[in-house]
């Protein structure tokens, strides 16, 4: 009998290896090797599961977005032609640049429109509680971790991983039945997520995540897709209502569960 080859060993399983699994971009040599630690981690395994869906949901909420048709002056071929007629009008942009010097501030001005600004704090809150919100309330079967009976276990188990203490607000005199709740991933970090239901089936999310030395911010009414929110930021930890529900009922019930998290707002 032969002896068996040497051979190196298989490097670890990097994080970045995860990610690129998760965007398709893994190199197929490594694909048995990450799979393989996802199976004998299962934590691992379900924290990139959990990623995945939000990354779904988001797409799903923002598909009408992409599916905009690209403006007519970025169109390859157009840009190519204003790039060409720029190299035969080479006079034509060095006055162009004296204007622009010449008008200073109100050329600047001018341009606000075409500058699209960062998304703030509040709309990348609700974007990532209304992404949880689609993923889970549409499981019918298991869309919670911990049920209404384990109300304060959850609790404990949330405000542990939050390193904040938070418990599910109560909205049964809104007509919303607490069914339980589970920990959500974020490109920030854990998050708590809530979940309600009326006699109608209709099912409400309490979203609550840990958001650094980020700036309180008031309620806002949020517009994310085929959803919308009511976010806000007290303390370092932003709050988030997501139901399918008319703005005035959705504004409503947000102040409602604020006042719970904080009766001096």
């Amino acid at each position: 009998m032969s002896a068996p080859e040497n051979r190196p060993p298989e490097a670890p399983v990097t994080e970045d290896e995860l990610h690129a699994l998760l965007d398709r971009q893994l190199p197929p040599h490594r694909l048995a090797a990450v799979q393989g630690h996802l199976d004998a981690h299962p934590e691992d395994a379900e924290r990139f599961a959990a990623y995945a869906a939000q990354r779904n949901a988001l797409r799903s909420a923002l598909a009408g977005l992409a599916a905009t048709p690209v403006p007519s002056r970025l169109n390859p071929e157009v840009l190519l032609a204003q790039r060409r007629a720029s190299r035969r009008s080479a006079w034509r942009a060095a006055a162009m640049v004296v204007l622009a010097l010449g008008m200073g501030t109100a050329g600047g001005w001018g341009l606000r429109g075409l500058i699209a600004p960062p998304a703030s704090n509040l709309t990348l809150l609700a974007q990532e509680a209304i992404a949880n919100h689609i993923v889970y309330t549409a499981d019918r079967r298991r869309p919670t971790e911990l049920g209404a009976d384990q109300r304060e276990d959850l609790a404990r188990w949330v405000s542990n991983r939050l390193n904040h203490h938070v418990a599910p607000p109560d909205l049964t005199d809104a007509g919303f039945k607490y069914i339980g709740g589970r920990l959500a991933a974020t490109p920030r970090g854990p998050a708590g997520l809530f979940m309600y239901q009326n006699a109608g089936g209709t099912r409400l999310t309490v979203f609550v995540l840990p958001m650094g030395s980020a700036a309180n911010r008031q309620p806002k009414y949020v517009d994310v897709g085929r959803l919308d929110g009511c976010a806000w930021i007290n303390k370092g930890v932003g709050y988030t209502v997501v139901a399918p529900i008319p703005k005035p009922e959705l504004e409503r019930l947000s102040d409602q569960v604020r006042g719970q998290f904080d009766p001096k707002a």
